[in-house]
């Protein structure tokens, strides 16, 4: 019999618990994706604190409601007061990965890893804890791992909600869907760096601004996973304007998605809907990733393409990269792959840190896109993307998000 369940949790395995963190398996990508059947082990670092049943810790907890749950929205937040199904419990070592996929339990397991790990990449380049925008109303995250009969993701006021349109279909469930819910986490931390509006958003890029975050945040945390970073390079013998998973976010199946980081688009290409308006910034963010990753390769030797020499990024560096990825051979690049994956995760560092550190010299308010691409341009140059800066001001102009 199911019984009324505190999300706290019962404590097990508390005294177990690894110094060097908590282990968790997760899907890179959904695992209908080719390449993406397996999970990861994941370790969530030990700066969450003891993980408890649930799972739980200081920051977040899972909910699985024993009746069907509508959607949060206004007036009807967090807490959940309703009849909860027992919380998933930790391993006698204290770990969470002997919860295997397909076992009851594993969406609760893997939802929160998704969540907390998105979180931890993000205080990791902040440098800092992020605290929640809601509180002091609420002190943690609930997470509600599946809502049947819902084909939706949504996070808000203290919750994370993860829809499930078919029972027992892969394709349908948000909760199996790292990128969904490391968007949808994108804007919970962004809201709590940047802050809420005051006003209604009119004549500013507010909203299309966290579109455009939020989906790239779901980008540099699939770039955390080696399983990723493995299959991404190996697919694109290191040229990654070749279209992958990299590229694509919230991937339907191998070849559809909502959306494309990879695209040719300007300002004055879309409209102002918040998710088209969002796609420049965010291919502007990808196109930096890759010109910063293509100078280390270059610079380390592993390849003969100096981006640095085009001034125009799509007319000239893009044919120019297909062509060297023409030349190499698998063979060739098998031989330089770890070389390749240090160089992207260097890229993809100095991006992160330099887009999440331009968050405390914007207001929400006031916010548009020029004003955060100048601010993300400043906040480069003070840290590790002062050599690449040009290129990084490039990147934004040629999307004409700056003059």
């Amino acid at each position: 019999m199911d019984a009324i369940i505190h999300p706290q949790g019962s404590g097990r395995g508390v005294a177990t618990q690894a110094a060097l963190g908590t282990r968790f398996l997760v899907f890179p990508q959904a695992p209908f994706i080719p390449g993406y059947e397996k999970p990861e082990v994941v370790w969530i670092g030990a700066s969450a604190g003891p993980i408890l049943a649930g799972p739980s810790d200081h920051r977040m907890y899972v909910v699985e409601p024993v009746e069907p749950k509508r959607p949060y929205a206004l007036p009807f937040l967090p807490p959940y007061r309703g009849l909860l199904r027992p919380p998933v419990e930790p391993g006698p070592d204290g770990h969470f990965d002997h919860i295997t996929p397909g076992s009851p339990g594993f969406l609760s397991a893997h939802s929160y890893a998704c969540a907390r790990r998105v979180l931890d990449v993000c205080e990791g380049y902040i440098g800092r804890s992020i605290n929640w925008f809601f509180e002091p109303h609420l002190q943690r995250l609930e997470i509600v791992p599946h809502i049947v009969g819902w084909d939706n993701a949504q996070s808000g006021f203290g919750f994370l909600e993860l829809g499930e349109s078919a029972p027992n279909r892969q394709t349908s469930c948000f909760g199996l869907n790292f990128d969904s819910i490391a968007h949808e986490m994108g804007h919970l931390v962004l809201l709590s760096e940047l802050g809420i509006l005051e006003g209604d958003g009119r004549g500013c890029d507010f909203f299309a601004y966290h579109e455009a975050i939020a989906d790239f945040i779901s980008l540099l945390g699939l770039l955390q996973f080696d399983t990723a970073l493995d299959r991404i390079l190996r697919r694109t013998g290191g040229n990654l304007l070749i279209h992958n998973e990299l590229d694509r976010f919230a991937e339907l199946s191998d070849e559809r998605q909502i959306r494309s980081f990879n695209n040719s688009l300007r300002m004055g290409d879309v409209s102002d809907e918040a998710h088209d308006r969002s796609k420049p910034f965010a291919a502007g963010l990808f196109d930096s990733l890759i010109e910063v990753y293509q100078t280390l390769l270059f610079e380390r030797g592993l390849s003969d393409l100096d981006p640095r020499r085009f001034s125009n990024l799509r007319q000239q560096l893009e044919p120019a990269l297909l062509y060297e990825g023409l030349k190499r051979s698998s063979a060739s690049y098998e031989l330089k792959h770890f070389a390749y994956k240090a160089a992207l995760q260097e890229a993809r560092d100095i991006i992160g840190e330099g887009l999440t550190h331009s968050w405390h010299l914007l207001e929400p308010d006031t916010v548009t896109f020029e004003s955060a691409a100048l601010t993300f341009v400043e906040a480069s140059y003070s840290g590790r993307g002062q050599s690449f800066i040009q290129q990084i001001e490039d990147c934004m102009r040629w999307r004409r998000i700056i003059d």
